[in-house]
Protein backbone atom coordinates (compact mmCIF):
# COMPACT_ATOMS: atom_id res chain seq x y z
CA UNK A 1 0.00 0.00 0.00
CA UNK A 2 1.37 3.56 -0.81
CA UNK A 3 0.64 7.27 -1.75
CA UNK A 4 -1.72 7.06 -4.62
CA UNK A 5 -3.18 9.88 -6.56
CA UNK A 6 -6.81 10.82 -5.68
CA UNK A 7 -9.60 11.41 -8.42
CA UNK A 8 -12.86 12.64 -9.05
CA UNK A 9 -14.65 9.49 -10.76
CA UNK A 10 -18.09 11.24 -10.59
CA UNK A 11 -20.26 14.09 -8.97
CA UNK A 12 -23.60 15.45 -7.76
CA UNK A 13 -25.50 18.23 -7.04
CA UNK A 14 -29.22 18.87 -6.33
CA UNK A 15 -31.52 21.48 -8.10
CA UNK A 16 -30.40 24.48 -5.12
CA UNK A 17 -33.68 26.03 -5.57
CA UNK A 18 -35.63 23.43 -4.25
CA UNK A 19 -37.55 23.62 -0.49
CA UNK A 20 -37.58 20.06 0.66
CA UNK A 21 -39.73 20.17 3.56
CA UNK A 22 -42.16 22.00 1.32
CA UNK A 23 -42.00 18.81 -1.10
CA UNK A 24 -42.90 16.43 2.42
CA UNK A 25 -38.74 15.40 2.70
CA UNK A 26 -36.82 15.25 5.19
CA UNK A 27 -32.47 14.98 5.61
CA UNK A 28 -32.33 11.31 4.64
CA UNK A 29 -34.41 11.78 1.04
CA UNK A 30 -31.40 14.09 0.67
CA UNK A 31 -28.72 12.07 1.08
CA UNK A 32 -30.54 9.21 -0.57
CA UNK A 33 -30.74 11.28 -3.73
CA UNK A 34 -26.71 12.13 -3.13
CA UNK A 35 -26.43 8.75 -2.65
CA UNK A 36 -27.83 7.62 -5.73
CA UNK A 37 -26.91 11.00 -7.86
CA UNK A 38 -23.42 10.52 -7.07
CA UNK A 39 -23.10 6.55 -7.84
CA UNK A 40 -24.87 6.79 -10.75
CA UNK A 41 -22.49 9.74 -12.46
CA UNK A 42 -19.54 7.37 -11.59
CA UNK A 43 -21.56 4.74 -13.04
CA UNK A 44 -20.65 2.30 -9.78
CA UNK A 45 -22.56 0.31 -8.17
CA UNK A 46 -22.51 1.75 -4.01
CA UNK A 47 -20.84 -2.54 -3.42
CA UNK A 48 -17.85 -1.10 -4.67
CA UNK A 49 -17.70 2.14 -2.31
CA UNK A 50 -14.78 1.06 0.52
CA UNK A 51 -15.62 4.04 3.10
CA UNK A 52 -18.36 7.04 3.46
CA UNK A 53 -17.33 10.75 4.98
CA UNK A 54 -20.26 13.04 5.22
CA UNK A 55 -20.25 16.62 5.58
CA UNK A 56 -22.83 18.90 7.61
CA UNK A 57 -22.30 21.71 9.84
CA UNK A 58 -25.69 22.37 11.61
CA UNK A 59 -27.83 19.03 11.15
CA UNK A 60 -29.16 18.65 14.56
CA UNK A 61 -30.06 22.16 14.96
CA UNK A 62 -32.04 22.26 11.81
CA UNK A 63 -33.55 18.87 11.41
CA UNK A 64 -32.50 17.27 15.15
CA UNK A 65 -30.66 14.64 13.38
CA UNK A 66 -27.45 13.89 14.46
CA UNK A 67 -25.21 10.47 14.05
CA UNK A 68 -25.47 11.54 10.21
CA UNK A 69 -22.82 9.93 9.53
CA UNK A 70 -24.90 6.75 9.49
CA UNK A 71 -27.59 8.30 7.17
CA UNK A 72 -25.67 6.91 4.04
CA UNK A 73 -26.31 2.99 5.39
CA UNK A 74 -29.63 4.25 6.33
CA UNK A 75 -30.61 4.77 2.95
CA UNK A 76 -28.92 2.48 1.11
CA UNK A 77 -28.57 -1.26 2.09
CA UNK A 78 -25.46 -1.69 -0.17
CA UNK A 79 -23.42 0.73 2.30
CA UNK A 80 -24.85 -1.46 5.11
CA UNK A 81 -21.44 -1.58 7.20
CA UNK A 82 -19.24 0.21 5.33
CA UNK A 83 -16.66 2.81 7.68
CA UNK A 84 -18.66 6.07 8.00
CA UNK A 85 -18.29 9.19 9.70
CA UNK A 86 -19.68 12.91 10.23
CA UNK A 87 -17.55 15.96 9.46
CA UNK A 88 -17.77 19.27 10.50
CA UNK A 89 -16.53 22.33 10.13
CA UNK A 90 -19.21 25.10 9.20
CA UNK A 91 -19.15 25.99 6.10
CA UNK A 92 -15.79 24.09 5.50
CA UNK A 93 -17.78 20.70 6.56
CA UNK A 94 -17.96 19.48 2.92
CA UNK A 95 -13.94 20.30 2.36
CA UNK A 96 -12.71 18.52 5.65
CA UNK A 97 -14.90 15.44 4.85
CA UNK A 98 -13.25 14.99 1.46
CA UNK A 99 -9.68 15.69 3.50
CA UNK A 100 -10.49 12.77 5.37
CA UNK A 101 -11.52 10.79 1.94
CA UNK A 102 -8.17 11.88 0.18
CA UNK A 103 -6.04 10.97 3.69
CA UNK A 104 -8.18 7.24 3.27
CA UNK A 105 -6.86 6.69 -0.19
CA UNK A 106 -3.48 8.44 -0.37
CA UNK A 107 -2.53 6.33 2.87
CA UNK A 108 -3.81 3.21 0.84
CA UNK A 109 -6.73 2.41 3.07
CA UNK A 110 -9.29 2.34 0.86
CA UNK A 111 -9.12 3.06 -3.19
CA UNK A 112 -13.07 4.30 -3.62
CA UNK A 113 -14.63 6.51 -1.26
CA UNK A 114 -17.52 8.13 -1.35
CA UNK A 115 -18.03 11.82 0.09
CA UNK A 116 -21.74 13.23 0.87
CA UNK A 117 -22.63 16.59 2.42
CA UNK A 118 -25.81 17.81 2.88
CA UNK A 119 -27.67 21.07 4.66
CA UNK A 120 -31.43 21.34 5.08
CA UNK A 121 -31.71 24.94 6.22
CA UNK A 122 -35.35 25.95 4.54
CA UNK A 123 -37.35 23.89 7.12
CA UNK A 124 -37.58 26.45 10.22
CA UNK A 125 -38.92 30.18 9.97
CA UNK A 126 -36.95 32.62 8.65
CA UNK A 127 -36.07 34.26 11.72
CA UNK A 128 -34.64 31.31 13.00
CA UNK A 129 -31.93 29.89 10.52
CA UNK A 130 -29.84 33.01 10.97
CA UNK A 131 -29.46 31.82 14.71
CA UNK A 132 -28.82 28.45 14.03
CA UNK A 133 -25.74 29.85 11.54
CA UNK A 134 -24.31 32.06 13.94
CA UNK A 135 -23.28 29.16 16.11
CA UNK A 136 -19.99 28.85 14.17
CA UNK A 137 -19.15 32.16 15.57
CA UNK A 138 -17.98 32.28 19.29
CA UNK A 139 -21.08 32.30 21.13
CA UNK A 140 -21.43 34.69 23.82
CA UNK A 141 -17.87 36.17 22.96
CA UNK A 142 -18.72 38.06 20.02
CA UNK A 143 -21.38 39.03 17.77
CA UNK A 144 -23.78 40.39 20.87
CA UNK A 145 -25.18 43.26 19.52
CA UNK A 146 -25.89 41.51 15.69
CA UNK A 147 -29.19 41.20 14.59
CA UNK A 148 -27.65 38.20 11.58
CA UNK A 149 -24.66 37.47 12.78
CA UNK A 150 -22.56 36.70 9.58
CA UNK A 151 -23.78 39.81 7.51
CA UNK A 152 -22.54 41.86 10.98
CA UNK A 153 -18.99 39.79 11.08
CA UNK A 154 -18.23 40.80 7.28
CA UNK A 155 -19.69 44.38 7.07
CA UNK A 156 -16.75 44.20 9.85
CA UNK A 157 -14.23 42.68 7.39
CA UNK A 158 -15.22 45.46 4.89
CA UNK A 159 -14.47 47.96 7.84
CA UNK A 160 -11.18 46.59 8.31
CA UNK A 161 -10.35 46.74 4.87
CA UNK A 162 -11.39 50.32 4.14
CA UNK A 163 -8.63 51.37 7.04
CA UNK A 164 -6.05 49.30 6.12
CA UNK A 165 -6.56 50.13 1.75
CA UNK A 166 -9.57 52.06 1.31
CA UNK A 167 -12.97 50.63 0.11
CA UNK A 168 -15.58 51.11 -2.16
CA UNK A 169 -19.07 49.67 -1.81
CA UNK A 170 -19.63 49.91 -5.48
CA UNK A 171 -16.79 46.84 -5.99
CA UNK A 172 -18.92 44.58 -3.67
CA UNK A 173 -22.16 45.33 -5.55
CA UNK A 174 -20.12 44.26 -8.55
CA UNK A 175 -19.22 41.31 -7.54
CA UNK A 176 -22.58 39.89 -6.56
CA UNK A 177 -24.14 41.32 -9.76
CA UNK A 178 -21.18 39.46 -11.64
CA UNK A 179 -22.32 36.30 -9.77
CA UNK A 180 -25.82 36.51 -10.23
CA UNK A 181 -25.63 37.22 -13.56
CA UNK A 182 -23.19 34.01 -14.16
CA UNK A 183 -25.93 31.60 -12.23
CA UNK A 184 -28.30 32.52 -14.69
CA UNK A 185 -26.94 29.82 -17.40
CA UNK A 186 -26.84 27.54 -14.48
CA UNK A 187 -29.68 24.77 -14.39
CA UNK A 188 -29.20 24.16 -10.51
CA UNK A 189 -28.55 27.67 -9.12
CA UNK A 190 -31.34 28.93 -6.20
CA UNK A 191 -31.34 32.45 -8.34
CA UNK A 192 -31.46 31.35 -12.08
CA UNK A 193 -34.96 32.77 -12.13
CA UNK A 194 -34.28 36.18 -10.22
CA UNK A 195 -34.76 38.90 -11.09
CA UNK A 196 -33.86 42.54 -9.29
CA UNK A 197 -35.01 46.08 -9.52
CA UNK A 198 -32.80 48.54 -11.24
CA UNK A 199 -31.22 49.84 -7.74
CA UNK A 200 -30.95 46.19 -6.80
CA UNK A 201 -26.67 46.43 -7.01
CA UNK A 202 -26.21 49.71 -5.86
CA UNK A 203 -26.53 51.84 -2.52
CA UNK A 204 -30.29 51.88 -2.80
CA UNK A 205 -32.43 51.66 0.05
CA UNK A 206 -35.46 50.92 -1.37
CA UNK A 207 -34.12 48.34 -3.65
CA UNK A 208 -31.02 46.54 -2.20
CA UNK A 209 -31.34 47.44 1.60
CA UNK A 210 -28.92 46.94 4.35
CA UNK A 211 -29.28 44.21 6.00
CA UNK A 212 -26.26 44.60 8.69
CA UNK A 213 -23.53 47.46 8.61
CA UNK A 214 -22.73 47.89 5.07
CA UNK A 215 -23.61 45.07 3.98
CA UNK A 216 -26.79 45.18 1.30
CA UNK A 217 -29.34 42.29 0.26
CA UNK A 218 -27.65 41.35 -2.54
CA UNK A 219 -23.70 41.36 -1.10
CA UNK A 220 -25.52 38.24 1.01
CA UNK A 221 -25.55 34.52 -0.31
CA UNK A 222 -28.92 32.58 0.71
CA UNK A 223 -30.16 30.66 2.92
CA UNK A 224 -30.47 26.92 0.74
CA UNK A 225 -31.25 23.21 0.86
CA UNK A 226 -29.01 21.23 -0.91
CA UNK A 227 -26.51 18.17 -1.32
CA UNK A 228 -23.01 17.56 -3.09
CA UNK A 229 -21.40 14.08 -3.76
CA UNK A 230 -18.39 12.79 -4.92
CA UNK A 231 -17.11 10.08 -5.20
CA UNK A 232 -12.84 10.14 -5.24
CA UNK A 233 -10.93 6.84 -6.04
CA UNK A 234 -7.03 5.98 -6.25
CA UNK A 235 -5.03 5.37 -9.42
CA UNK A 236 -5.24 1.46 -8.75
CA UNK A 237 -9.14 1.72 -8.87
CA UNK A 238 -9.08 3.33 -11.99
CA UNK A 239 -6.11 0.69 -13.16
CA UNK A 240 -8.60 -2.14 -12.61
CA UNK A 241 -11.84 -0.17 -14.14
CA UNK A 242 -10.87 0.88 -17.72
CA UNK A 243 -13.82 1.68 -18.89
CA UNK A 244 -13.65 4.26 -16.21
CA UNK A 245 -15.39 7.70 -17.27
CA UNK A 246 -13.79 10.95 -17.89
CA UNK A 247 -12.03 11.88 -13.83
CA UNK A 248 -10.38 15.12 -12.82
CA UNK A 249 -7.34 14.68 -10.69
CA UNK A 250 -7.48 16.18 -7.24
CA UNK A 251 -3.97 17.88 -7.38
CA UNK A 252 -3.36 19.80 -4.61
CA UNK A 253 -4.81 21.10 -1.35
CA UNK A 254 -3.93 23.31 1.68
CA UNK A 255 -5.83 23.25 5.15
CA UNK A 256 -5.58 25.70 8.06
CA UNK A 257 -7.54 26.72 10.99
CA UNK A 258 -7.18 29.14 13.71
CA UNK A 259 -9.42 30.78 16.49
CA UNK A 260 -13.20 31.78 16.00
CA UNK A 261 -13.15 35.06 17.10
CA UNK A 262 -13.05 37.64 14.33
CA UNK A 263 -11.35 40.20 15.86
CA UNK A 264 -8.10 37.97 17.33
CA UNK A 265 -7.71 37.35 13.66
CA UNK A 266 -7.53 41.26 12.49
CA UNK A 267 -5.47 42.40 15.76
CA UNK A 268 -2.72 39.28 14.73
CA UNK A 269 -2.23 40.26 11.47
CA UNK A 270 -1.96 44.12 12.34
CA UNK A 271 0.95 45.49 10.05
CA UNK A 272 1.25 42.01 7.81
CA UNK A 273 0.60 42.19 4.03
CA UNK A 274 -2.79 40.26 4.29
CA UNK A 275 -5.72 40.86 6.62
CA UNK A 276 -5.61 36.58 6.89
CA UNK A 277 -2.11 35.20 6.22
CA UNK A 278 -3.42 31.59 7.41
CA UNK A 279 -5.65 31.52 4.64
CA UNK A 280 -2.75 33.14 1.91
CA UNK A 281 -0.91 30.23 3.32
CA UNK A 282 -3.68 27.93 2.78
CA UNK A 283 -3.69 28.73 -0.87
CA UNK A 284 0.03 28.82 -1.94
CA UNK A 285 -0.36 25.10 0.15
CA UNK A 286 -2.09 24.42 -2.16
CA UNK A 287 -0.19 25.55 -5.42
CA UNK A 288 2.84 24.10 -4.23
CA UNK A 289 1.11 20.92 -3.73
CA UNK A 290 0.04 20.79 -7.45
CA UNK A 291 3.13 22.03 -8.80
CA UNK A 292 1.97 25.71 -9.25
CA UNK A 293 3.97 28.83 -9.27
CA UNK A 294 1.48 31.07 -8.31
CA UNK A 295 -2.67 31.97 -9.40
CA UNK A 296 -1.77 32.78 -12.81
CA UNK A 297 -1.26 28.74 -13.86
CA UNK A 298 -5.32 28.32 -13.01
CA UNK A 299 -8.13 28.39 -15.54
CA UNK A 300 -10.59 29.74 -12.99
CA UNK A 301 -11.60 29.63 -9.38
CA UNK A 302 -14.70 28.78 -7.44
CA UNK A 303 -14.26 30.39 -4.01
CA UNK A 304 -16.30 31.05 -1.03
CA UNK A 305 -18.77 34.14 -1.55
CA UNK A 306 -21.08 33.72 1.45
CA UNK A 307 -21.03 37.89 1.46
CA UNK A 308 -19.40 39.64 -1.42
CA UNK A 309 -16.91 40.85 0.75
CA UNK A 310 -15.55 37.16 1.24
CA UNK A 311 -15.13 37.08 -2.45
CA UNK A 312 -13.37 40.73 -2.16
CA UNK A 313 -11.11 39.02 0.72
CA UNK A 314 -10.21 35.89 -1.59
CA UNK A 315 -9.12 38.26 -4.83
CA UNK A 316 -6.19 39.54 -3.11
CA UNK A 317 -5.47 36.49 -1.09
CA UNK A 318 -5.41 33.89 -4.55
CA UNK A 319 -2.83 36.75 -5.97
CA UNK A 320 -4.80 37.92 -8.64
CA UNK A 321 -4.08 41.36 -7.37
CA UNK A 322 -1.46 42.21 -4.55
CA UNK A 323 -3.05 43.34 -0.87
CA UNK A 324 -5.93 45.09 -0.68
CA UNK A 325 -5.79 46.08 -4.14
CA UNK A 326 -8.67 43.62 -5.37
CA UNK A 327 -10.95 46.04 -6.71
CA UNK A 328 -8.16 46.30 -9.78
CA UNK A 329 -9.81 42.76 -10.90
CA UNK A 330 -13.47 43.88 -10.18
CA UNK A 331 -12.65 47.24 -12.23
CA UNK A 332 -10.85 45.02 -15.03
CA UNK A 333 -13.17 42.66 -15.53
CA UNK A 334 -11.08 39.92 -14.91
CA UNK A 335 -12.97 37.85 -12.88
CA UNK A 336 -15.83 36.98 -15.83
CA UNK A 337 -16.36 34.10 -17.42
CA UNK A 338 -14.12 35.54 -20.35
CA UNK A 339 -11.66 37.19 -18.01
CA UNK A 340 -8.42 36.79 -17.62
CA UNK A 341 -9.11 34.60 -13.82
CA UNK A 342 -12.76 33.94 -14.13
CA UNK A 343 -14.03 33.30 -10.53
CA UNK A 344 -17.07 31.69 -9.80
CA UNK A 345 -18.39 30.76 -13.53
CA UNK A 346 -21.07 28.45 -11.59
CA UNK A 347 -22.71 31.78 -9.47
CA UNK A 348 -20.66 31.20 -6.67
CA UNK A 349 -22.48 31.19 -3.31
CA UNK A 350 -24.47 34.74 -4.38
CA UNK A 351 -25.70 32.83 -7.10
CA UNK A 352 -26.12 29.45 -6.88
CA UNK A 353 -26.98 29.16 -2.83
CA UNK A 354 -24.99 28.10 0.08
CA UNK A 355 -26.47 24.69 2.00
CA UNK A 356 -23.38 25.22 4.95
CA UNK A 357 -22.08 21.65 5.21
CA UNK A 358 -22.32 21.49 1.17
CA UNK A 359 -20.92 24.36 -0.33
CA UNK A 360 -17.04 22.81 -0.72
CA UNK A 361 -18.07 19.68 -1.82
CA UNK A 362 -20.48 21.54 -4.59
CA UNK A 363 -17.44 23.76 -5.38
CA UNK A 364 -15.24 20.82 -6.27
CA UNK A 365 -18.24 19.31 -8.40
CA UNK A 366 -18.40 22.37 -10.27
CA UNK A 367 -14.19 22.74 -10.42
CA UNK A 368 -14.61 18.99 -12.03
CA UNK A 369 -16.96 19.78 -14.35
CA UNK A 370 -14.76 22.57 -15.54
CA UNK A 371 -12.24 20.85 -16.51
CA UNK A 372 -13.92 17.54 -17.93
CA UNK A 373 -15.40 19.93 -20.42
CA UNK A 374 -18.93 19.43 -18.86
CA UNK A 375 -19.83 22.63 -17.61
CA UNK A 376 -22.40 23.30 -19.85
CA UNK A 377 -23.59 27.07 -20.30
CA UNK A 378 -20.81 27.83 -17.34
CA UNK A 379 -17.67 26.41 -19.52
CA UNK A 380 -15.03 28.76 -19.22
CA UNK A 381 -13.07 27.40 -22.82
CA UNK A 382 -10.12 25.42 -22.62
CA UNK A 383 -9.68 24.79 -18.76
CA UNK A 384 -7.50 22.13 -17.44
CA UNK A 385 -6.75 23.80 -13.90
CA UNK A 386 -9.30 25.50 -11.49
CA UNK A 387 -8.64 25.92 -7.65
CA UNK A 388 -11.21 26.41 -4.66
CA UNK A 389 -11.37 28.06 -1.55
CA UNK A 390 -13.64 27.12 0.97
CA UNK A 391 -14.04 29.14 4.58
CA UNK A 392 -15.86 28.52 7.55
CA UNK A 393 -16.85 31.26 10.32
CA UNK A 394 -15.31 34.33 10.30
CA UNK A 395 -12.16 32.62 7.62
CA UNK A 396 -11.87 30.27 10.98
CA UNK A 397 -11.28 27.14 8.86
CA UNK A 398 -9.87 27.60 5.30
CA UNK A 399 -9.63 25.05 2.52
CA UNK A 400 -8.37 25.39 -0.85
CA UNK A 401 -8.43 22.53 -3.50
CA UNK A 402 -6.58 22.27 -7.09
CA UNK A 403 -8.35 20.16 -9.63
CA UNK A 404 -6.78 19.55 -13.12
CA UNK A 405 -7.97 17.33 -16.11
CA UNK A 406 -6.06 13.73 -16.67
Amino acid sequence: MGSSSVWIAGSYQSDYARNYAREGLEVSDMVREAVAGTLEAAGLPARDVDAVHVGNAFGQLFTGQGQLGAMPATVEPDLWGKPAARHEAACASGSVAVLAAMADIEAGHYDCVLVIAVEQERNVPGDLAPRYLGAAAWMGHEGQDAKYMWPYMFSQLADEYDRRYGLDDAHLHAIAELNMANAKDNPLAQTRGWSHRPGGFADDDHDNPIVEGRLRRTDCAQITDGVAGLLLVSDRFRADHPDKRPSARIAGWGHGTVGLPLQAKLDRSQGQPYVFPHVRQVVTDAFARAGLDGVGRLDGIETHDCFSMSEYMAIDHFGITGPGESWKAVENGDLARDGAIPVNPSGGLIGVGHPVGATGVRMLHDAARQVTGQAGGCQVDGARTFATLNIGGSLTTAVSFVVSAE
